[in-house]
């Protein structure tokens, strides 16, 4: 497992960023630039993660290239492209962006997330940006979410075939499919599933935990790593056995020293 985490951590230079996630023992980073920024900074981000072994897990482009508005669609669409072509050229496993959302709110759960209509432009607008880019290092990926597509190992499966791009990676997030109770008292099942039926497609995963709160009707809520009840012990093994060199990518916390404890306790974890 190579460890990482979403925030960037404060630094002035790109290679005071490098040294600084070197320090902290981490060793996959998520690149802090977008498509927008100077050229030469992107180049020296990029060479500072080279010099540093840091792997380029992924470049983020979340937006909602599903969304009804035709306009901002297109411009989500564009951003997209963009993003994935400077994946590519960063030399980044993916770039990571969600399915879109049927609704005003672009990760929002809404029923029509699950209409068929839906599922077709998740595939089209998925093959219409990987068709357009044709990225040669880097691939997109979807982030396995609650209530939207792909919202399990097997529709994810489903996705691919239909999707039916070699460009088309995966981007694991388990604790996002933790939307039942049935699947947060057996989560290290579900682990398990995800990384059996997915394997080696698997580029980049995130990491965090949950609690499932003992109040009607249900509620279950992120939480710090170590204080809920996902199975992070479970999930680093599967991680290390389908690949060790796979990066896991802390998230959601709320400042650089929270990061630094989530880091410190996962670490013990998998040196256990």
């Amino acid at each position: 497992m190579k460890l990482g985490i979403a925030i960037q951590l404060s630094h002035t230079s790109p290679e005071e960023w490098a040294q600084k996630h070197r320090a902290h023992g981490l060793s996959a980073v998520v690149f802090p630039l977008d498509y927008t920024a100077d050229q030469k900074l992107i180049d020296a981000y990029a060479q500072a993660a080279r010099e540093y072994g840091l792997v380029i897990a992924e470049v983020g482009a979340w937006c909602n290239p599903i969304a009804a508005d035709p306009a901002l669609r297109a411009k989500n669409i564009n951003f997209c492209l963009r993003q994935l072509e400077l994946a590519d050229y960063v030399g980044a496993l993916c770039c990571v962006n969600i399915a879109g959302a049927a609704g005003e709110v672009w990760d929002g759960g809404y029923k029509e997330n699950y209409a068929p209509e839906t599922y077709e432009a998740i595939v089209e607008s998925v093959r219409a940006i990987i068709d357009a880019v044709k990225p040669k290092r880097a691939k997109y990926a979807l982030e396995t979410m609650p209530w939207m597509y792909p919202d399990s190992p097997e529709s994810y499966l489903r996705l691919i075939a239909d999707i039916d791009r070699p460009q088309l990676g995966v981007h694991l997030d388990v604790v996002n499919l933790i939307n039942c109770p049935e699947r947060y008292f057996n989560n290290a099942e579900l682990t398990r599933r995800c990384f059996e039926l997915l394997g080696d497609r698997v580029l980049s995963c995130h990491l965090k935990d949950t609690v499932l709160r003992g109040r009607l009707t249900i509620s279950i809520e992120e939480t710090f790593p170590g204080t809920g009840g996902f199975d992070i012990a479970a999930f680093v093994a599967e991680a290390d056995n389908v690949n060790p060199e796979l990066p896991v990518i802390i998230e959601h916390l709320a400042s650089e020293e929270e990061y630094i404890r989530a880091v410190r306790y996962v670490q013990e974890l998998a040196n256990t």
